[in-house]
């Protein structure tokens, strides 16, 4: 959740771009806790060292992408940020 404070630290110095409201800090935590919840079952079930690697790119590509389209709308999908 120390991610959440670059965008708070943003805010507070006032640059540009950056006007975070209280919904997008729960968004976004909600979607670093699910992100960290995945990579933590991904590594206790999978076995194999290659197959954990796949697993946690994978979720992270996946949160990547959401949070990108949640940002600035990379897909088109009705979700996307103004």
């Amino acid at each position: 959740m120390v991610l959440l404070l670059v965008p708070f630290a943003a805010m507070q110095f006032g640059v540009d771009g950056v006007k975070w409201t209280a919904i997008d800090f729960i968004a976004a935590a909600i979607m670093l806790l699910g992100a960290g919840i995945g990579i933590e079952i991904a590594l206790r079930v999978v076995k194999r060292f290659e197959y954990r690697i796949a697993a946690c790119v994978a979720i992270l590509f996946a949160l990547a992408v959401v949070w990108a389209e949640l940002a600035v709308g990379i897909i088109g999908t009705p979700l996307a940020g103004s």
